[in-house]
C-alpha cells in the first residue's frame, strides 16, 4: 500500500484529506472545501482514531465508497457553523456520531436506526475525519466538556459502541464477567463491566502487555488463554459457578466456543468483536437449550453517543497508551494498529500537540 500526494483541486477552497481509491490505494489528496449547508458545521479534526475497520477498508475486505475520506472516530474543533445551527459555537470541541440513516425503512420507523437498510457511515461511505476540514450535520456533533483531551474525545465513538454492547449484555452487579480480548475495545468493556459492579471481572488475552492494560482498566484478574489450566483458574475465581456474562471482544469462532464453555447456566454471551464473514463456529444446539444460554450481538452505537460523552471522565481511559501519526503517515499508523504496540492509534491532522492538549 502506498500513500501518494496528488492534487485533485488546486488553489483556494481546498483542503488536505486521506482518501481511499481502492484496495491498497490510499492517497493524500487536495479536495474541494465546499460551503456549509444551513444545518451543518465545519470541524478541524484534531484526533482521529485508526481502527480495524480502516485496515479492512484499505485491504479491500470491507466495502467502502471510492473515493472516500477515511476516519470515523473523530474529535475536532468547530470552525464554522451553518445559519440554522443552534447549540454549537465556533471553538467548541466536539465528537462525531458517524452515521446517517434513511429514516424511512421499517427499522428506522421502529426506533432501530442502527439496523437501517440504507445506513451510511462517515469514513466508509461518506467523507470522514482524516482531513484538515470535515463537514457534518450539526445534529451528529456532540459538545465535549471543557478540558477534554482531543484524543480522549476521539474515543467517544468506540466507547459508545461498547456502551451499546453492555446494554445488550445487561449485567447485574455482584456477578462475574469474562472478557476475551484486551485491545482497545476489550479494555473499555473491562472498564464498563467494573463500573457496572461486576465481580470478579476477568480478562483473557495472550499478550502480556494487554493483560497489564486489562488490570489497569479494572480487571480483577487477567489470564493467558493459551496457558494450560487457564480455564480452570478463571472458573475457580467464580467458585466454580462460571460466568453469567461473557464478552467476545476479538471476533472468532474459537473464542465463541470457549465463551460457551466458560458461561454459567443461564449465561449471556456477547459477540462484540468483528469476525471474518466466512468464519463459522461449530456449536451444539442442545448445549444452548439445556444450559439456557443466550448468544447476542451488538452493532454500532444507537442512542449511546451522549452517554459515552458522560463516561469519558468516569472511566480510566487515560491509562491507554496512544500513538500519533500525521495525515501522510497512514500506512505506518495502520501497521502500528495491527501490531498493537500502542493501545490506541490516532491520526493527528494538526499535529501531536493539538491532539494531546486541553483547551477551554
Amino acid at each position: 500500500m502506498t500513500v501518494s500526494d496528488t492534487v485533485s483541486t488546486t488553489g483556494r477552497g481546498s483542503t488536505t484529506a486521506v482518501r481511499f481509491h481502492g484496495p491498497g490505494d490510499v492517497r493524500l489528496d487536495r479536495v474541494p472545501a465546499r460551503d456549509l449547508l444551513p444545518d451543518e458545521v465545519a470541524l478541524a479534526p484534531l484526533a482521529v482514531g485508526v481502527c480495524g475497520t480502516d485496515g479492512h477498508i484499505v485491504a479491500g475486505s470491507f466495502p467502502a465508497a471510492r473515493p472516500v475520506v477515511l476516519g470515523h472516530e473523530v474529535c475536532g474543533r468547530v470552525t464554522e457553523v451553518g445559519a440554522d445551527v443552534d447549540g454549537l459555537d465556533v471553538g467548541d470541541l466536539v465528537t462525531v456520531e458517524p452515521h446517517r440513516y434513511c429514516t424511512a425503512c421499517a427499522y428506522c420507523r421502529l426506533g432501530q436506526e442502527h439496523l437501517c437498510d440504507h445506513r451510511r457511515g462517515y469514513g466508509v461511505r461518506l467523507d470522514g475525519g482524516m482531513t484538515r476540514r470535515q463537514i457534518v450535520p450539526a445534529r451528529i456533533a456532540y459538545r465535549l466538556p471543557a478540558g477534554t483531551l482531543p484524543w480522549i474525545g476521539a474515543l467517544t465513538e468506540p466507547l459508545a459502541c461498547c456502551v451499546h454492547g453492555m446494554d445488550r449484555l445487561a449485567p447485574v452487579s455482584g456477578l462475574p464477567a469474562l472478557v476475551y480480548g484486551a485491545g482497545p475495545a476489550g479494555a473499555m468493556m473491562v472498564a464498563l463491566a467494573r463500573s457496572a459492579g461486576c465481580a470478579p471481572v476477568v480478562a483473557m488475552d495472550p499478550r502480556a502487555d494487554r493483560r497489564r492494560l486489562a488490570l489497569a482498566m479494572g480487571a480483577h484478574a487477567a489470564f493467558d488463554p493459551t496457558d494450560p489450566g487457564t480455564q480452570a483458574a478463571a472458573r475457580a475465581l467464580t467458585g466454580g459457578f462460571g460466568f453469567p456474562y461473557v464478552v467476545d471482544a476479538v471476533g472468532s469462532s474459537r473464542i465463541l466456543r470457549d465463551a460457551m464453555a466458560m458461561a454459567s447456566r443461564g449465561g449471556r454471551i456477547l459477540v462484540f468483536g468483528v469476525a471474518h464473514p466466512e468464519d463459522e463456529a461449530g456449536i451444539r444446539p442442545n448445549e444452548i437449550f439445556s444450559r439456557e444460554l443466550t448468544i447476542i450481538g451488538a452493532l454500532i452505537n444507537p442512542y449511546t453517543h451522549q452517554r459515552a460523552v458522560g463516561l469519558l471522565s468516569a472511566l480510566p481511559l487515560e491509562r491507554l497508551t496512544p500513538a500519533f501519526f500525521g495525515l501522510d503517515e497512514l500506512p505506518a499508523a495502520l501497521a502500528e494498529q495491527r501490531s498493537g504496540t500502542a493501545d490506541k492509534v490516532f491520526l493527528a491532522p494538526y499535529g501531536r500537540q493539538a491532539a494531546t492538549s486541553a483547551v477551554g
